[in-house]
């Protein structure tokens, strides 16, 4: 038994929701009730954490959506308008990395791949979605970042770059959206064991896990209405 608040029929949308952290959060926020509206690039990861929340007795709907595009973006929140009428969660989780050496040796597409996944995504999905949420009067937006964005990252510039724009993106937007009624967080977590972060040197087993992440957005999304959490830095109780 759980002691979290349940959430009724809400609707939450996960962009990288077909693997590691996006596929716990979905698979968490449908154990509570919501309907998880999974969003990614390719369908296959996607029909997969479908799968896993069905066998768990959880709703889920599956939306192929690139948040570097706009577009496809918009037309993501418009099938959700359309169709289900109402947006309550929206996790922005999609997210590249990008270590791979000093920032005077990285390629310019490879910065562009990072800012664009990573920050100008959240943007386009805050764009799209917001307006929904501003209409109801009502919702929860998380942004998920990174201790990186709190902390100095040598060679793996652009990622920690990328990060620390979205943490001055959500408390902004936070300001923005509270006259509607609407709370926007940040959890920014250190390295979670996904196929993201860099194990080198890290013992797995000592690394934060998916469902960590997944059960600190939960307790996000059920705290009393009348207050919010507007960061959370999620550490392992031993240092990997």
């Amino acid at each position: 038994m759980t002691s979290e608040r349940t959430l009724g029929a809400q609707i939450a949308v996960i962009t990288g929701a077909g693997r590691g952290i996006g596929a716990a959060i979905a698979r968490k926020l449908a154990a509570l009730g919501a309907t998880s509206i999974l969003c990614g690039r390719t369908r296959t990861p996607l029909e997969s954490t479908a799968n896993a929340i069905a066998q768990a007795g959880g709703r889920s709907e599956i939306i192929s959506c690139d948040v570097k595009t706009l577009t496809s973006v918009e037309a993501a929140a418009k099938h959700v308008g359309e169709t289900l009428g109402r947006i309550d969660i929206l996790v922005n989780n999609a997210g590249i990395g990008g270590f791979g050496g000093p920032l005077h040796q990285l390629p310019p597409d490879a910065w562009e791949q990072i800012l664009n996944t990573n920050l100008r995504g959240v943007y386009f999905t805050i764009r799209a979605f917001a307006p929904l949420m501003i209409q109801a009067r009502s919702g929860h937006i998380i942004n998920i970042s990174s201790l990186a964005g709190k902390n100095a990252l040598p060679n793996g510039a652009a990622y920690a770059a990328s990060k620390w724009g979205l943490n001055g993106l959500t408390y902004s937007v936070a300001e923005e959206l509270r006259g509607h009624n609407i709370r926007v967080s940040v959890v920014c977590p250190g390295s979670v064991n996904t196929e993201l972060s860099p194990h080198t040197g890290k013992d797995p087993m000592k690394m934060l896990q998916p469902e960590d992440v997944a059960h600190t957005v939960a307790m996000l999304v059920t705290q009393a209405p009348q207050s919010f959490v507007s960061e959370i830095l999620l550490r392992p109780t031993q240092k990997p």
